[in-house]
């Protein structure tokens, strides 16, 4: 048995990392004021064609669509954002705060090529804002995602921003556009050809050389928009300017989702190639109405953590070691096993704690806490056992010190204190 193309087992010491990464994210979420939401993994699928939008590459292609025994048509979420303007209608989470902000961390599936960085499936961390008006609530998304990113240490990554207008000046965009590539339909890859009827603003997404040389060459979104648009966009880069962070302007940036309004961001990060994007998000004040609630202002983004961890080993940005064992009980005879395993019961609930469970020699029993970081053994044998009184080592040093019984916890917490230096980290 194998495990499914695009999909991947995280294991030990990779999934320490991953520990690593999510403590960060949570902390800087927190003081911002976020708190987690929850949805499930599964929703309806016209969730996403509604929301994420029936002309996009995610809904027409990427989707992991099926039907349950009930006949109903379920889809593995693909992004977490319809999840999060669902549950707040459905959960009236409106009515008792007009301001929410919410932040998720979990798997999406979508079905594309896997490469570096990207799976079918693949964990995402998402922040919404919901319930703010107008760019102090876009300024602060912005300054969030990079601060996340900062928090890593990541420092090689750029902004770039764009407005894609509302629903007033985008329709006279788009018909400028579809204007444009009408004579030049046939140099248009396939995907593309279908876009220029369902949706033009797509082409400016397109990742094929000869579509994107030809979306180059069309004329700037910034120079159709109305003048509500243009002052908000205007306001932005001013706010982003006042808090210190630096932007480019990309008008062909317009992310693949339907739902964006006027403000949207791309970070990217110089080591990753042409798929240098970490994450983005934007505006989406009409999505959480048309689901059904009210006009709703809303903006948010999504990164992937996947994308990011290989950013960050790029980067060479330092991730701290896993927490090493504190201490490990050893026994130097049968008869002491049955000690060790009460000994080690009895430390854990203070201490990280390692026992043999293989019947190992002394010394093999030494080079495994060797190989687990133990910072301290305690060595149990027959001398122990009658006296009562505990062989404790240092494992660097060597040092060997003889403790009594039920001086012994204390007297680990105090060797602990003496070891531990500033500059010990922890991943969980």
């Amino acid at each position: 048995m194998q495990s499914i193309r695009g999909t991947r087992d995280i294991l030990p010491p990779e999934s320490d990392k991953w520990l690593w990464l999510e403590r960060k994210c949570r902390s800087v979420l927190g003081r911002f004021g976020y708190s987690e939401i929850r949805s499930p993994i599964f929703e309806y699928t016209e969730l996403f064609q509604k929301g994420t939008g029936a002309s996009t590459d995610i809904v027409l292609k990427q989707m992991y669509t099926f039907e349950d025994r009930g006949g109903r048509s379920l889809t593995l979420r693909p992004e977490g954002t319809p999840s999060v303007a669902r549950a707040v209608i459905e959960r009236g989470l409106l009515k008792r705060s007009r301001a929410l902000k919410l932040y998720y961390i979990g798997p999406m599936f979508r079905y594309d090529r896997p490469q570096a960085g990207r799976y079918r499936q693949f964990d995402q961390l998402g922040a919404e804002l919901i319930g703010v008006p107008g760019v102090d609530g876009d300024a602060e998304s912005i300054h969030l995602h990079l601060m996340l990113l900062r928090e890593l240490g990541l420092k090689q990554c750029t902004l770039k921003i764009n407005s894609v207008g509302c629903r007033e000046c985008r329709p006279h965009y788009a018909q400028i556009v579809r204007d444009s590539l009408r004579d030049r339909l046939d140099s248009l890859c396939e995907d593309c050809r279908t876009r220029f009827e369902r949706n033009p603003l797509r082409v400016l997404d397109c990742k094929v050389k000869s579509c994107r040389k030809i979306a180059e060459e069309l004329p700037s979104i910034l120079g159709c928009l109305c003048e509500v648009c243009r002052r908000q966009f205007d306001e932005l880069k001013t706010r982003l300017t006042l808090i210190g962070l630096s932007f480019e302007e990309d008008p062909g940036l317009v992310r693949g989702l339907d739902y964006y309004t006027r403000a949207a961001f791309e970070i990217h990060h110089d080591s990753l190639g042409a798929q240098s994007a970490l994450g983005g998000g934007g505006r989406y004040d009409d999505l959480i109405e048309l689901y059904g609630g009210p006009p709703t202002p809303a903006v948010g983004f999504a990164a992937g953590l996947d994308r990011i961890l290989l950013a960050v080993e790029k980067e060479g940005a330092e991730v701290p070691p896993p927490v090493p064992v504190d201490v490990y009980v050893a026994s130097v005879s049968e008869a002491a096993r049955e000690e060790c395993f009460a000994l080690t019961a009895f430390l854990r609930g203070k201490f990280r704690v390692e026992v043999d469970l293989l019947g190992k020699s002394l010394q093999a029993q030494m080079k495994a806490a060797n190989s687990l970081g133990a910072r301290l053994s305690v060595i149990i044998g027959e001398d122990e056992l009658r006296s009562g009184i505990f062989t404790v080592r240092n494992m660097q040093s060597g040092e060997q010190q003889k403790v009594p019984e039920h001086d012994l916890a204390e007297h680990i917490k105090t060797r602990l204190g003496t070891l531990a230096g500033p500059d010990d980290r922890q991943v969980g």
